[in-house]
């Protein structure tokens, strides 16, 4: 089991940045696929985007060439980087850890994300 702590969110004006770092209890090399999800009120959880326990990443249409997410692993941390942010990204931001060949998942609590003037 994989513990996951999430952390840099915060209100940001549109067209600004944030970057989003999550951080697991353990080694995440090889191990697991990681990935970010949002979940504005009254919407349904969405994937935003994952990076392979490889690194081959994929992203939602809605933030493609404006997100990046990226992994350290000797650090144990996954980072999602977010530029010229929209009202319509404001969120609940989650870590996912999926386990490689299992049908293992782990989540954060959450980070909030609010893109306003």
């Amino acid at each position: 089991q994989v513990q996951l702590v999430e952390s840099g969110g915060g209100l940001v004006q549109p067209g600004g940045s944030l970057r989003l770092s999550c951080k697991a209890s353990g080694s995440i090399s090889g191990i697991y696929a990681m990935g970010w999800y949002r979940q504005a009120p009254g919407k349904e959880r969405e994937l935003v985007a994952r990076i392979s326990s490889g690194g081959t990443t994929n992203y939602a249409d809605s933030v493609k060439g404006r997100f990046t997410v990226s992994r350290d692993d000797a650090k144990n941390t996954v980072y999602l980087q977010m530029n010229s942010l929209k009202p319509e990204d404001t969120a609940v931001y989650y870590c996912n850890a999926a386990r490689v060949g299992t049908t293992y998942r782990y989540w954060g609590q959450g980070t909030q994300v609010t893109v306003s003037v």
